[in-house]
């Protein structure tokens, strides 16, 4: 019940957020040549890098929260192959030493001004601002949530508060429909809606409980994935595995009390079913950050206005994003925000000389589809949803080692490899193993 009241007032407060159009600046003034906003993935990650460019002292990362999450590991937390402690660590310990750590929360931002206002009236000037402050969920656009995650049998594994509940939800199965849901909005690591339903079929192979269950997938989009070369391998993964997959179907109510989910179909408006579940798996509605959306940041939609190819913001050139907050039109993941680090980071190193971004991001993103509690299909591609594959080798295909990598050498590589400013994605690599040809 404490964390469902958590997700309440994390509700309250974008609310409040979304309401405020004045300035509330009041009291104390800093200034930062390098304004950093969010102490994410892209957040910490482009503060390391910006203390080796213009030293430690001229950097600042505006972030409230004491823990930081890896939250790519959410997905195996929910499944029971890893702890959801092992995915945090205090902000304190990856925050780059001697960077000004400002312990608030973002809320309102002038660019006209170079200001940045903090919630406990501090009033901040920058000379150049990095956005990363990450996107919205919005479980209260379904209606009985979040209130509904105080039954049982209904977890999420994009909320630290929620992920252990579908663990709890998968554990506690014994029999009738488990339902994984998709979103009619777009989302943070597109492919995790459906990793949690190839991991709750392993699970129940794995106990005996396979024969009892009935496993239905129903996903807003209209396809299984967006890229054809790894959805066709998925699709022979659920025909193999006999999983229900429902296209164009979207969750808009749950009653938690009577176990009873709602779903309308996007393809014939009005038209509703309800599905009965004995575990649900949600995928909240998400949406763009509430201050970035009510600053001259935005574009129409609400997102950060950036230019896709360098990052650089479209209207005001001494602002850049990175990640999740951003227009960038590629799928929202951690292995996204290490490609545009590096593209970030020779952006901004060009601007501080007066030069012309020189260097392109193609769009890179990486999604491992787990399949398996020791398979997994290794999808990367760019802006043209086509594959851009580091290894020479069918990476569709089920493998092993692509497990190994999400389990244990990706948390590696996230903690001692893009939070300090040192990973900036596969592509030197990918040349490499592909002999300069790719």
């Amino acid at each position: 019940m404490a964390a469902l009241r958590r997700l309440k007032q994390g509700r309250s407060t974008a609310i409040a957020i979304s309401q405020l159009h004045t300035s509330s600046c009041a009291f104390a003034k800093q200034h930062y040549k390098m304004l950093v906003l969010g102490g994410g993935a892209g957040g910490i990650a482009m503060s390391a890098r910006m203390k080796r460019i213009m030293g430690a002292e001229n950097v600042a990362v505006v972030e409230p929260s004491e823990m930081h999450y890896y939250q790519p590991i959410w997905t195996l937390v929910g499944a029971g192959a890893k702890t959801v402690a092992s995915s945090g660590r205090p902000t304190a310990n990856v925050m780059p030493s001697g960077v000004k750590w400002v312990k608030s929360k973002v809320q309102e931002i002038n660019p006209d001004t170079n200001t940045v206002c903090t919630d406990d009236g501090t009033e901040i000037s920058y000379e150049y601002m990095i956005v990363a402050l990450g996107l919205q969920l919005h479980y209260e656009k379904i209606k009985g949530l979040p209130e509904g995650f105080g039954y049982p049998n209904i977890g999420s594994n994009y909320s630290v508060q929620t992920v252990e509940k579908t663990w709890k939800a998968l554990q506690n199965f014994k029999e009738g429909n488990t339902v994984f849901t998709f979103p009619n909005t777009p989302v943070k690591c597109a492919g995790a809606p459906q990793k949690i339903m190839y991991l709750t079929d392993a699970y129940l192979r794995k106990t005996g409980k396979r024969g009892k269950a009935n496993i239905i997938y129903n996903t807003s989009l209209p396809v299984l994935f967006g890229v054809k070369k790894y959805a066709d391998s998925l699709w022979e993964i659920v025909k193999q595995r006999d999983l229900k997959v429902n296209l164009r179907q979207n969750l808009i109510e749950v009653r938690a009390d009577k176990q009873e989910a709602v779903f309308e179909n996007l393809d014939k408006p009005g038209e509703t079913q309800v599905l009965e579940y004995e575990m649900l798996h949600v995928t909240p509605p998400m949406g763009p950050n509430l201050v970035v959306k009510s600053s001259p940041l935005a574009d129409e939609a609400g997102w950060l206005d950036v230019n896709k190819d360098n990052l650089q913001h479209k209207k005001y050139p001494n602002v850049f994003g990175i990640g999740d907050c951003t227009n960038l039109p590629t799928i929202r993941t951690a292995a996204a925000v290490a490609a545009q680090s590096a593209i970030l980071n020779r952006t901004i190193s060009k601007v501080l000389k007066n030069e012309k971004p020189d260097k392109k991001y193609d769009g890179y993103t990486s999604c491992p589809l787990v399949t398996s509690y020791n398979t997994v299909i290794m999808a990367e591609f760019d802006y043209n949803v086509q594959p851009l594959e580091t290894f020479p080798i069918n990476q569709a295909k089920e493998r092993r080692i692509m497990y190994h990598m999400k389990a244990d050498l990706m948390p590696h590589l996230y903690w001692h490899g893009l939070l300090t400013g040192l990973w900036g994605g596969p592509e030197p690599y990918r040349k490499l193993l592909h002999l300069g040809m790719k």
